[in-house]
C-alpha cells in the first residue's frame, strides 16, 4: 500500500486500486502523480495476484479535471521552457502504460472528466460514467491542443464529433461521452460503491456489463447535432471548417463560430491537423508522438502561457493570442510546430 499526498495506491482483495485524494483540487494531476502511477502499473502488470485493475477518485465534484497546470506556468514565467517537456513525458508514458495494461482496467468517472483525467480515465478498458459526468477536451481555451492520448479518442468517434470536440472544447454528458467513444457504461452513481466491493472481491469484470444492463443511458444530445457536425466540420484545415460555418445562418453555425472565437486560432489549427494525422495511423503511440511534438514546444511557441494567466491565474478571460484571427494563423506555422523532434521525441519506454 502506498498512500502519497494526493494518491492512494493499494490492493484491495483481486483488484489493484489507484484513488485520487485530492478533491480541494479537483483531483488535478501533478508531474509526481503522473510518474507514480505509471510505476504502479509497471509493478501491477506483472504481479498475478493484481487480476484488475480500479482509477477512481474522493470528492462529488470530479474524477479528474485535468494536469496541474500551474506549476508547468510558474516555471515557464520563471524561464524554464523545458517545464512541460518534462511533464507531459511522464504523463504520456503513463496514458500508454494504462492503454497497454495486460489486464482490465476499470475508471470511474464522476463529475468533471477532462484534458488529464480523459488521459487517466479514457483509457481504460471498462470507462463508467453516470448522471454528474462532464467530459472534455477543452485544451484549446489554454493554447493547448487535445492530448494525452485524446487525438486517437477524438479521431475514433463517428462522423466529424472529433474536429468539433476538439475545436470547441464542448463539454459532454455521460450520455454524448458513450455516444462519442470516452465511455462504456452508464451505471448510477449511488451503485459504484457497491460494484466496486464486487469487483475487489471477485475480479469479475463482467459485474460491470451486469449491472450497466439493469439502466438504460440517457439520449445523448449531442446525436441530434451530428449531421450538422458532420457538414460544417468535413473540411481539411480550419479555414476551410470556418468557411463552412460562416456560410451557414443556422443557430449552431453562429453559436460553435463565437464559441471558437473565445479559443487559442493557433491551437485550434493544429487540433485539425492532429486529429487528422491520428485518423491516419490510429495507435496510442502514434497520437502521443504527435501531440508531444506541439506540447514540448508549447511553453515557448506558442499561446500556453498566455492562456493559462487569462484562464487560471489572473481569470480575466481575456487572452491576448498570438493571431488576432482563425483566419491569421499561417499553414507553415502548423507544420513548424508538429515538425518531428529528432532526439528530443518522446520516449515511452
Amino acid at each position: 500500500m502506498s498512500e502519497t499526498e494526493f494518491l492512494n495506491i493499494r490492493k484491495d482483495g483481486r483488484a489493484g486500486r489507484i484513488t485520487l485524494t485530492r478533491p480541494q483540487a479537483l483531483n488535478a494531476l501533478s508531474q509526481s502523480m503522473c510518474a507514480e502511477i505509471a510505476a504502479t502499473i509497471d509493478a501491477w502488470a506483472t504481479d498475478e495476484t493484481v487480476e484488475i485493475v480500479i482509477l477512481d477518485a474522493t470528492g462529488e465534484r470530479a474524477f479528474c479535471a485535468g494536469g496541474d497546470i500551474a506549476e508547468i506556468y510558474e516555471a515557464g514565467r520563471a524561464g524554464d521552457m523545458e517545464i512541460g517537456a518534462r511533464y507531459w513525458a511522464d504523463e504520456y508514458r503513463m496514458n500508454a502504460k494504462l492503454f497497454h495494461f495486460p489486464r482490465p482496467v476499470i475508471s470511474f468517472m464522476q463529475g468533471y472528466t477532462m484534458g488529464g483525467g480523459v488521459g487517466l480515465g479514457c483509457h481504460a478498458s471498462h470507462r463508467i460514467v453516470g448522471d454528474s459526468s462532464i467530459l472534455a477536451m477543452p485544451e484549446v481555451g489554454i493554447g493547448l491542443v487535445p492530448d494525452v492520448g485524446g487525438t486517437l479518442i477524438l479521431s475514433r468517434a463517428q462522423g466529424r464529433l472529433g474536429e468539433y470536440l476538439g475545436v470547441t472544447g464542448a463539454r459532454m454528458t455521460g450520455a454524448d461521452a458513450i455516444y462519442a467513444g470516452f465511455a462504456d457504461y452508464y451505471i448510477p452513481e449511488a451503485d459504484w460503491p457497491t460494484l466496486i466491493t464486487q469487483l475487489c472481491e471477485s475480479a469479475n469484470y463482467d459485474l460491470v456489463d451486469q449491472a450497466a444492463a439493469g439502466h438504460s443511458s440517457p439520449v445523448a444530445p449531442l446525436a441530434a447535432l451530428q449531421a450538422e457536425i458532420d457538414h460544417h466540420f468535413g473540411g481539411e484545415t480550419l479555414r476551410d471548417i470556418l468557411n463552412a460555418l460562416e456560410f451557414s445562418d443556422s443557430d449552431f453555425a453562429k453559436s460553435t463560430l463565437a464559441e471558437m472565437g473565445k479559443k487559442s486560432p493557433l491551437s485550434m489549427a493544429c487540433t485539425v491537423e492532429l486529429v487528422h494525422r491520428t485518423r491516419l495511423r490510429d495507435t496510442i503511440e502514434n497520437a502521443l508522438e504527435q501531440e508531444y511534438r506541439f506540447t514540448s514546444r508549447a511553453v515557448e511557441k506558442a499561446d500556453f502561457l498566455e492562456g493559462v494567466r487569462a484562464q487560471i491565474i489572473d481569470k480575466d478571460r481575456n487572452p491576448n493570442w498570438m493571431h488576432s484571427s482563425p483566419r491569421d494563423v499561417p499553414p507553415a506555422m502548423v507544420a513548424s510546430l508538429l515538425l518531428p523532434l529528432g532526439p528530443r521525441a518522446l520516449k515511452l519506454d
